[in-house]
């Protein structure tokens, strides 16, 4: 079985700087390994208001340089490392987070050298992790050139998550085979800007890949204000049954994909 909750659902500099919606990423448990992707802003204090411990995670997934993706990382590094006691844990993270570029360095060699493993992906690499979990990194269109997104093979199937991207030919094609679909979807509905997805977009998207399940996360405060409308939108349109996340909602990959909300 995998286990994937949403530690946040907000996305973009708004809905970040105000937290309408909490920015912690998403947390992955499998059989034998805990992921934890995107880790923006609160995403430690949201591990612990739902009874996750940040020392057991074993890989963190960073997507890029922009804040809302990657605040948190460094202390969750110290967690896994247990303050940098045990040298353990995985990072694998876009170019712009591992390297730095011009105008970023967002990762400090300090705590990268905590690590077992650090490694910078490019669209279209492919990293195994203990011989079994294989990583793909796919292709974006954003404003750092270096995002990619991630397809998880786990033992409940493939999870794919876009990353900030906007939409362009051969998204679709990175990211079929997956029953879950993980959109972050910063604009709503008529609000197309560019590098970012907006509710069209997602629409065309999502009827080329064909997954199981969509969920929209990284909503900005547009899209926040009107996050259902946009999920019935996308399901009216695509015939594919399409969800607005929630802080601390849970989903279990089995037979089936079953829905757990946080009361």
């Amino acid at each position: 079985m995998t286990k994937v909750t949403f530690l946040g659902t907000g996305g973009g500099r708004f809905a970040t700087i105000f937290q309408k919606r909490s920015t912690g990423g998403i947390y992955v448990a499998d059989r034998g390994i805990l992921i934890h992707i995107d880790p923006g802003p609160g995403a430690l204090v949201k591990m612990h208001e739902l009874g996750l411990n940040p020392t057991q995670t074993d890989v963190l997934l960073v997507s890029h340089c922009h804040a809302d993706h990657y605040t948190d990382t460094e202390i969750l590094i110290e967690g896994m490392a247990l303050g940098g006691k045990n040298k353990r844990g995985q990072l694998l993270g876009s170019k712009s987070i591992i390297t730095g570029s011009k105008d970023f360095r967002p990762i400090s060699s300090y705590h990268q050298d905590m690590l077992k493993n650090v490694v910078a992906l490019s669209a279209g690499d492919v990293y195994t992790i203990k011989g079994f979990y294989k990583i793909e990194a796919t292709p974006t269109q954003h404003s750092d050139p270096t995002t990619i997104g991630f397809k998880l093979h786990l033992t409940g199937g493939i999870i794919s998550y876009t990353s900030d991207t906007a939409f362009f030919p051969g998204l679709a094609e990175a990211h079929r085979g997956c029953r879950l679909l993980i959109i972050c979807l910063t604009r709503p509905l008529h609000g197309k800007i560019p590098y970012h997805l907006c509710t069209e977009d997602a629409a065309e998207f999502i009827r080329d890949v064909k997954p199981e399940l969509v969920v929209l996360t990284h909503m900005g405060m547009e899209v926040i204000n009107r996050a259902a409308e946009q999920a019935t939108w996308l399901a009216d349109h695509t015939d594919i049954p399409t969800i607005a996340g929630k802080d601390g909602m849970s989903l279990y990959l089995e037979e089936k994909i079953e829905v757990k909300k946080r009361r």
